[in-house]
Formats: C-alpha cells, sequence, structure tokens
C-alpha cells in the first residue's frame, strides 16, 4: 500500500525503516530482528528494531446512493462489488496497522461510520453499513467535496463508485483532491443495456422497472455506449495518473481482485526496483501470496 499512496515514519517498531532501539540479543527476542552487520561489528548477536514505515489514515469513501443496485455483467450489484473492493484496502491496511474511515454517502447525508479493530470487525462494519433499503439518489458532489476536505495530507483517499457517477465537470474536483492527497478510484463497470439478449433475460430500468425495449438493444447503440464509457474511463485515468493516482475499473469482484492485485504489485515493482534492483515478477508473487 505504501508504494501506492507514499510512506512516511509512524513511529511504531516492526518495521524495515529507521533504527529505533539496538540492544544485545536476549531470550525472547525474536531471531529475524537480528542485524548480522551490526553483531559482526560487536563481536555478539545484536538486535535491532526499526520503525515501521506506515501511512496514519485510509478514508474509504463508498457512494450508497440508489444506482449502485445496478446489476453488473458477473450478475452482482455494484455495491456489492465496490464494497469487495473495500474490503482488500482495508485488509492490506490494517496488516500495516494503518487507520481507517468508513464514509458512506448519498442524496440524504454522508455517515462517517466509527470503526476499530481488526479485520473480522471491518467486515462486520461494513455489512451493517451496507443492509440499507437504497432509497436514495446518489451525491457523487457532496461525496467528492467531503474528501477535498479531508485535512491529513498523508491520508489515502479510496472512492469506490460506478461508472455512470463521475463527468467531465467532476474532473476539476478529483483534480484539486489529487494535488493534497494520494487517491484511487474504484470504477464499477455495470452491465451494457443496449446489448442485445433474449427478451427473457431483458435489462430492466433500476428505477422505473421498465425493460428497455427491443428495437434498442442492438450492437450500434451498445457500441455507443461501450465508447462513451471507455472514454471517460481513460480520462479519468488520465487525470489521476497525471497527479500520482490511480484507478481501478472491472465489472466484476473477481477481475476487481485481479486488477488491485496488478496495480498494486506494478508500483511495488517500481518501488523496489528504485530501491533494491529486485525482479518485479518475484514482487507480484509475494503480494498475490499476501492477498
Amino acid at each position: 500500500m505504501g508504494a501506492l499512496e507514499g510512506e512516511h515514519a509512524s513511529g511504531r517498531r516492526g518495521g524495515s525503516g529507521d533504527a529505533m532501539d539496538v540492544h544485545a540479543y536476549e531470550p525472547g527476542d525474536e531471531s529475524r530482528l537480528i542485524d548480522w552487520k551490526t553483531s559482526a561489528r560487536q563481536g555478539r548477536p545484536m538486535v535491532v528494531e526499526r520503525e515501521r514505515l506506515s501511512t496514519s489514515r485510509v478514508w474509504l469513501l463508498m457512494d450508497v446512493g440508489l444506482e449502485m443496485t445496478g446489476v453488473c455483467p458477473s450478475g452482482e450489484r455494484a455495491w456489492q462489488v465496490a464494497a469487495n473492493a473495500l474490503r482488500m484496502f482495508a485488509a492490506l491496511s490494517l496488516r500495516r496497522s494503518d487507520d481507517i474511515s468508513l464514509v458512506f454517502g448519498d442524496e440524504s447525508s454522508i455517515t462517517r461510520v466509527p470503526f476499530n479493530g481488526g479485520f473480522a470487525q471491518f467486515e462486520r462494519t461494513l455489512d451493517k453499513a451496507l443492509d440499507r433499503d437504497w432509497d436514495h439518489h446518489r451525491n457523487i458532489d457532496a461525496l467528492l467535496e467531503y474528501a477535498r476536505r479531508i485535512k491529513d495530507r498523508e491520508a489515502l483517499i479510496v472512492l469506490a463508485t460506478d461508472e455512470h457517477a463521475m463527468e467531465e465537470r467532476h474532473i476539476t474536483t478529483i483534480r484539486r483532491i489529487t494535488r493534497t492527497h494520494p487517491m484511487v478510484l474504484i470504477d464499477v463497470a455495470t452491465m451494457n443495456p443496449f446489448k442485445a439478449v433474449s427478451s427473457r433475460h431483458a435489462p430492466a430500468d433500476g428505477l422505473s422497472a421498465r425493460r428497455v425495449p427491443a428495437f434498442l438493444r442492438n450492437a450500434k447503440a451498445a457500441a455507443e455506449v461501450d465508447t462513451h464509457r471507455v472514454y471517460m474511463a481513460a480520462a479519468l485515468e488520465q487525470e489521476l495518473t497525471r497527479a500520482g493516482s490511480h484507478i481501478i475499473r472491472a465489472a466484476s469482484s473477481e477481475s476487481m481482485f485481479d486488477r488491485f492485485v496488478a496495480l498494486v504489485s506494478r508500483a511495488l515493482a517500481r518501488t523496489t526496483r528504485n530501491r533494491l534492483g529486485t525482479a518485479p515478477e518475484l514482487v507480484g508473487l509475494t503480494l498475490a501470496g499476501d492477498l
């Protein structure tokens, strides 16, 4: 995670940062903490406890508007894919002892949900917050404004929504956020309603429950929708990349996981090559094993 948002000193022990304490090895000390170079100089086993590099806080913001009940090609709801993406970030963040803040937003309210504990507690908190009626529309403007006002500039902001939420006018706000915070946008791709399918399984409008007319479900209309979605995703990715941030776009929890691992692996590989010259494929395998 630090490869994405930039690591800094946390004041916690057990990492690979600056030395916090050096003392002779005593029964009960972990053997992995023995520093062999220091031990060679001192002529006896020496333990070096180093500072853990970490980010102080990770803000997980999720769009919980009615629009997030849209169906993905995998059959999942958009909010389910988005929630699973947040679980991935939480798993690595909690592994590094980072603090997590959960924020949910729709047109009725922006709610910050208190959270303390491990990953199991995170899942219970998330599941409880998502057990809702889903009867309010989204307010992505308010959620972006909330993100912009987060004062801790060391904090990573992860915003989960679907591909219909962002418009060109939102790029300006995203640009302002990425000037002060590292950011990852979770962009859930939903079903293209104009792709030709049988009338029995034709997609229905989420608000009116009316099915898309058969004469509209054709290759031309579907291609136009796909082109627009790809254009918006490319524009957002370009803007985020320019600011050193990232976008993860996927249409299922499985592909979201694959792209999450690929993103973090690439970032970690770049950081490791710069520092140690480590082979990137080894970094990717290590990260995938951790997940």
